[in-house]
């Protein structure tokens, strides 16, 4: 028997303070192993936040280089192939054809409400599109809505918007694109987008958190403005814009967003110079 209760002293359990470090060592790892994946985890969203800026910006900006390219091409003298507003964010319109849609009128207009009676094909004309006539003589012109194409008959009816003026015979209709970039920060100021607006057409979002964008105009004297007086005289079109991340870092709270600015030419070579 008292060899029993021996063994049963010898035979000792975890004490108060071994169970104390245990759990404190325990704690410690877990606070380190937390830490480190809320450092990885920022550090990842800090990398998608870059990403997102960088892959929007490069977007707009190919977007802008690609169309500005444009300008100009195979417009009428009517038209002007930049218009340029120096709002801060800036806004650009520009005008030029990408196709060889066109027509005459074969008889002139009795009315300006009356249906343009066309001297060619006009299949490449569709329902719903906005296109432009214009006088060669006085070079006075304007855009309209198309509300149906009667290609058998050579008729394009106008039904839901009157022309300023009745056109006379030869006058010409063409396929043309105007289309306006913008930035809009008043729908959702929180996050600004870029925007591309066709002729006749409402707005459209084509990239979100954008928050600046600027126009200068190198010009065929050296100088670099911010609004060109004459159009003609432009030789290259310089964009600045700006992106910014999406959700504001609570670490940052002084500059929540981060933002990256990037800049690119284009070079016109529709305009004659």
């Amino acid at each position: 028997m008292k060899r029993f209760f021996k063994i049963i002293r010898n035979v000792r359990g975890t004490s108060l303070m071994e169970t104390l470090i245990a759990l404190s060592i325990t704690g410690i790892v877990t606070a380190s192993i937390m830490k480190l994946y809320i450092t990885q985890h920022q550090n990842y969203m800090t990398q998608e936040d870059i990403t997102t800026i960088q892959q929007n910006a490069r977007a707009s900006i190919d977007e802008l280089t690609r169309q500005i390219r444009m300008a100009g091409r195979d417009i009428p003298a009517g038209i002007k192939a930049i218009y340029a507003y120096d709002t801060n964010p800036d806004t650009l319109m520009i005008s030029f054809r990408s196709g060889n849609c066109d027509t005459y009128l074969s008889d002139p207009m009795p009315t300006p409400s009356a249906e343009l009676k066309c001297g060619s094909a006009i299949d490449c004309f569709t329902d719903g599109q906005w296109i432009y006539i214009y006088d060669p003589d006085s070079a006075a012109g304007e855009w309209f809505e198309i509300t149906e194409v009667q290609s058998a008959a050579m008729h394009i009816q106008h039904n839901t918007m009157t022309l300023s003026r009745k056109y006379g015979a030869n006058a010409i209709l063409l396929a043309v694109e105007q289309i306006k970039f913008f930035i809009d920060n008043t729908t959702d100021p929180d996050h600004p987008s870029l925007m591309i607006q066709p002729v006749g057409m409402d707005p459209q979002v084509y990239a979100e958190d954008i928050t600046d964008l600027q126009f200068r105009y190198h010009l065929t004297n050296g100088n670099v403005v911010d609004e060109p007086i004459l159009i003609e005289d432009i030789l290259e079109v310089i964009i600045e814009l700006t992106a910014r991340s999406r959700t504001a870092d609570v670490e940052r709270p002084k500059d929540p967003f981060r933002e990256r600015t990037y800049t690119s030419s284009v070079n016109l070579r529709n305009l004659g110079t």
